[in-house]
């Protein structure tokens, strides 16, 4: 099983100064025990929680996974995960491209549709209704797709028209970086991943509705004609405080592992400084983890 290390909270330590600092300390401690996975979420606003307000700092993704990808050597680098409506797709294609080559081959495409209405309206980004978000998520899918091959033609969709999709240089990695697409939504969502996706990322609200929502996957991959086992499954872990309950995470791991799941993302909790949970995760969880298969 391996770890995911999902970086969400810049609001530890108070000063803005050390945001940098505490960042690329918390990557290099997670790359040196083990973390497979450094991820970010795709927002402008901190999400309004428990635990948070939207005035909390909050930086943006791909600037912030550029940074990460200069002070780290090896670790799988995505937005967890980047919002359909955030960007023009041909130019989310050629974002993850840049990460890709500068990183040296580790980006990966982390893709959902787009949900935080206060930060699109505060910013300017159009709101569009959900079922247009998921026409528009399968046509950014196609276009990153149609940069990532030797088509450089144009694309004609319903809400996208490429004159070309030229993308020079294409990624480092082969033959493209992976597609990783978030969320659980059992009509929409689980159906993309069945046709596009390398991975899926489920919010792991319990093993039960892990098993739920694979066999969902399981039932599109069968309709769609795609073989399920060749999708990669991760899961973003909503047990906190993970440390404290160690023994409780472990046993819903190993049970998640025989559903197939082969990654798992944590995230320090409000308060938390990120680089000194980074260093129990590795010391306490990464070896726990790796001896469960």
């Amino acid at each position: 099983m391996k770890l995911g290390l999902h970086y969400w909270n810049y609001s530890t330590p108070a000063d803005p100064a050390q945001i940098a600092p505490t960042l690329a300390r918390t990557a290099r401690i997670a790359e040196q025990g083990g973390v497979a996975r450094f991820t970010v979420m795709d927002h402008w606003f901190q999400m309004m929680t428990p635990r948070s307000t939207a005035e909390e700092p909050m930086l943006e993704g791909y600037t912030t996974l550029g940074y990460v990808a200069a002070v780290t050597e090896r670790m799988q680098l995505n937005l967890m995960v980047t919002g359909v409506m955030y960007r023009y797709p041909g130019l989310l294609a050629k974002t993850v491209t840049t990460l890709d080559v500068l990183s040296g081959g580790r980006a990966q495409l982390g893709i959902g549709a787009s949900w935080y209405e206060r930060e699109q309206l505060a910013l300017g980004v159009p709101i569009v209704p959900v079922a247009e978000r998921f026409e528009r998520l399968e046509e950014a899918l196609q276009i990153c797709l149609q940069m990532w091959s030797e088509d450089d033609g144009p694309y004609q969709g319903k809400h996208y028209r490429l004159a070309e999709t030229l993308c020079v240089p294409q990624p480092l990695r082969r033959p493209r970086p992976p597609i990783v697409i978030g969320g659980s939504g059992e009509r929409k969502t689980l159906k993309l991943v069945a046709r596009y996706a390398d991975a899926c990322n489920l919010f792991g609200t319990g093993v039960d509705e892990v098993a739920h929502k694979l066999d969902v996957l399981r039932a599109h991959c069968a309709s769609e004609k795609r073989d399920f086992e060749s999708i990669e499954k991760t899961v973003m872990c909503s047990r906190r405080p993970v440390l404290t309950e160690l023994d409780t995470f472990l046993a819903e791991a190993e049970q998640l592992a025989a559903l197939g799941v082969t990654e798992l993302q944590v995230t320090a909790d409000q308060g938390q400084h990120p680089a000194e949970f980074a260093e129990q995760v590795v010391e306490r969880l990464v070896p726990r983890l790796a001896e469960i298969g």
